[in-house]
């Protein structure tokens, strides 16, 4: 580590040497100070992974039924509740229009029933029969409106269509395969641990999901392999993503920053770093209670710090203001 951090720090062009040696001194109770502090943060090893469905599922005919129109094919994304298959709905509409017709003379004739019964001019079995009658056409509705909801198949959850069994103007039965997709709302990676900290992840059972456009995701469960591979001496870590739609998809590498341990680290806030091309500074109140710009080098971000790798000691005090701090040693240089 010291090697790396020695030779990260050597690597000062000679522009930004000539920047970091010429920066006149600022007196730094004029701009708002936060010190360097020393805190126990989670030791991470980070680990390439590939992206794999949790889910697979296939959709099924509902209904018997001629396929009108298939909307996807192999590959494509849909998304939840996306139209996927439409049937010939002819005689299901017609059914649910006799259903509705039926109904409406049901509820008509209990009513009827009921105001006369409420007169007493008629036997409560009449009123039974008018109820029992009111409630078969209105389970016979139901079932006309479902089964002409169920000429349209739509996507359970939102993923990519991996495999279609039926093609248009063919005859489905009820529980025929439509569709096969992946969902994209349950994704996990899958990783190849080596044996030597297979323990420690064990242990902490604790990462992060980093993804290739640069987001980290809490891991949701990690499943870990209860046997080594004899071929690779690794172990098989499958870490699940949270639940939903993070637009990436199966087969995509990503890497997974396990937790294998902790220890104390230097954190400043993010805001208090310069960036000069490769090189990255902060402006450090020395002890004549002037600033100077000091080149540091850092590691990965918690929250709205950052780690310092080199470059800064525990206790300093850095600006949290590096472009107010360039102003005024600018406008001081000027002032000379």
């Amino acid at each position: 580590m010291t090697r790396f951090l020695t030779k990260a720090l050597s690597k000062m062009t000679l522009l930004s040497f000539i920047f970091l040696s010429w920066q006149p001194l600022l007196q730094a109770e004029s701009l708002p100070l936060a010190r360097v502090v020393k805190q126990q943060l989670p030791v991470e090893r980070i680990l390439d992974g590939q992206l794999e469905a949790v889910n697979q599922a296939t959709v099924s005919s509902q209904i018997n039924g001629r396929v009108v129109k298939i909307n996807v094919d192999v590959g494509d994304y849909v998304s939840k509740g996306e139209t996927l298959i439409q049937f010939r709905a002819k005689d299901q509409q017609a059914r649910l229009d006799a259903a509705k017709a039926g109904y409406a003379e049901a509820l008509a004739d209990y009513t009827r029933t009921k105001e006369v019964y409420a007169r007493k001019l008629v036997a409560r079995s009449v009123l039974d029969k008018a109820d029992a009658r009111l409630k078969s056409a209105k389970a016979t509705l139901d079932q006309a409106n479902e089964a002409l909801q169920n000429t349209v198949v739509r996507a359970p959850y939102s993923g990519i269509v991996v495999k279609r069994h039926i093609e248009p103007g063919e005859l489905a039965n009820v529980g025929q395969k439509l569709i096969t997709g992946l969902s994209l709302e349950s994704l996990r990676t899958q990783v190849e641990v080596p044996q030597s900290i297979i323990q420690s992840i064990r242990e902490h059972k604790l990462a992060r999901i980093l993804l290739p456009d640069g987001r980290s995701l809490v891991a949701g469960k990690m499943t870990i392999s209860p046997q080594a591979s004899p071929l690779s001496h690794t172990f098989t870590v499958r870490v699940d993503l949270p639940e939903g739609d993070h637009h990436v998809y199966p087969g995509m590498f990503t890497k997974v920053a396990f937790v294998v341990g902790q220890e104390e680290q230097l954190l400043i806030p993010k805001q208090a770093v310069a960036y000069r091309g490769e090189v990255s500074a902060v402006y450090v109140k020395a002890a004549d209670d002037r600033l100077r710009l000091q080149q540091v080098v850092l590691g990965r971000q918690v929250g709205n710090d950052i780690v310092v790798l080199a470059g800064l000691s525990e206790g300093m005090q850095v600006a949290l203001d590096p472009v107010q701090a360039a102003v005024q040693i600018k406008s001081a240089r000027t002032d000379k």
